[in-house]
């Protein structure tokens, strides 16, 4: 009997998974453990191993689909395996449809006659001038959708159906002059891509964005971080990121404007910190989450920001480590960036961005001294806050990173 392979739930706020892709094609043997699919939901990518030993014999959801979790996705039994998939099904109530329709009120099927096909033009709703237009244009009546009352075409149909065409023509035209069709690929968005695609869009459109910089002189930090990873080398390496993750969490309880968020036309301020950490997967970007973050030490703030990291980049977080951060944290810092332009995690009200330290020449009183110089960009949204409060909170984290012992309190 064959065996139906169902889309998993990742976490307890899943509505719905994505097939990625199939690693194995229908007629084609698996083993138990094997990999058969990837899927995705959210911004979590999980592979999908074969429950049993057989033959793949009906793909359900084809790649780049998305259905809830508990829908049968594939069928796993013998090679000679007759089943009547969801696939299978929606087949056959589609081809039972078409039967109905083409059958006549005593039940016998028309036949496709030229009598026939004249009585299905004549069928199609359409007001005179809409016609009169279509044909001018060379557009066949069959193909338009009519917005009229019974799906009747309307001369706004015609038009709209002309400017499609009209601006197709236009894109094959353009594709054809600056582009060898031979040296285009073209590949669909899905999975975590089209997540994190559509949250970007989404934030830049339904809030205010204001980016503001600053420059922090990180030479004692820098110094300090040196000299504590020598001291707790057996323990725990410090990052300068964790300073930075430390010195937000600390600005972030001082300045309760920044832990909020705008919903329902309401700002809503956290008692708690939940800092989001940005990490880079070769897929895309994920965004595990330090809950409570007020409440841990710099070194436990550090073991948590490393553990989460370690299990993004395996791809063992869950929905729930991935949701709810109040204030999130970017560093590209290792790619050489300096100043940039994060995009905020909504509906979080700001995103720092942390560039590469760079070693500059700086007067330190009437003496030219070298000092390594943090790039700092604040992105907020201003429906929440203003510019003034919002260079306060860049202003607090500065001076906390460069006086990094009050980071140790």
């Amino acid at each position: 009997m064959a065996i139906e392979v169902v889309m998993p739930k990742l976490g307890m706020s899943m509505k719905e998974g994505t097939v990625s892709f199939w690693n194995k094609h229908v007629g084609e043997t698996v083993n138990k453990g094997e990999l058969l699919a990837g899927i995705s939901s959210e911004k979590i990518e999980t592979d999908l191993e074969a429950p049993v030993d057989g033959t793949l014999i009906e793909i359900a959801v084809q790649e780049g689909n998305g259905v809830p979790p508990g829908t049968p996705i594939c069928f796993i039994g013998n090679p000679d395996e007759k089943i009547a998939s969801p696939v299978c099904q929606q087949t056959e109530a589609v081809e039972k449809r078409g039967e109905d329709e083409a059958a006549g009120t005593n039940g016998v099927r028309k036949s496709a006659s030229n009598q026939g096909m004249s009585n299905e033009k004549q069928s199609i709703k359409v007001s005179p001038v809409a016609k009169k237009m279509a044909e001018k244009a060379g557009l066949k009546l069959e193909q338009l959708k009519g917005s009229g009352p019974n799906g009747r075409i309307t001369k706004e149909d015609v038009l709209q159906a002309i400017e499609e065409e009209k601006n197709q023509k236009l894109e094959q035209e353009s594709s054809a002059v600056n582009q060898d069709p031979g040296s285009v690929n073209k590949t669909h968005v899905s999975g975590m891509r089209k997540v994190i695609a559509t949250r970007m869009q989404e934030s830049l459109l339904h809030s205010a964005q204001l980016t503001i910089n600053m420059k922090a002189d990180v030479t004692d930090l820098i110094r300090l971080q040196k000299s504590l990873c020598e001291e707790l080398q057996d323990e725990i390496r410090l990052s300068l990121n964790d300073f930075i993750a430390r010195a937000v969490v600390l600005t972030l309880k001082k300045h309760k404007n920044m832990n909020s968020a705008l919903i329902n036309d309401a700002i809503e301020s956290y008692k708690h910190v939940h800092l989001g950490i940005a990490v880079a997967l070769e897929k895309g970007l994920v965004v595990p989450v330090v809950r409570h973050a007020e409440a841990c030490s710099l070194l436990e703030l550090s073991k948590t920001i490393k553990s989460h990291g370690k299990q993004a980049r395996a791809g063992q977080l869950t929905t729930e480590q991935m949701s709810g951060s109040t204030f999130t944290i970017t560093n590209l810092a290792f790619y050489g960036v300096e100043h940039f332009t994060p995009i905020l995690n909504t509906p979080e009200s700001g995103i720092l961005g942390v560039g590469a330290a760079t070693d500059t020449p700086v007067f330190v009183g009437e003496e030219l001294q070298r000092r390594s110089i943090l790039p700092l960009s604040l992105t907020f949204d201003h429906r929440v806050l203003d510019g003034a409060p919002a260079a306060e909170f860049l202003k607090s984290i500065k001076q906390l990173l460069e006086k990094p012992y009050l980071l140790l309190l």
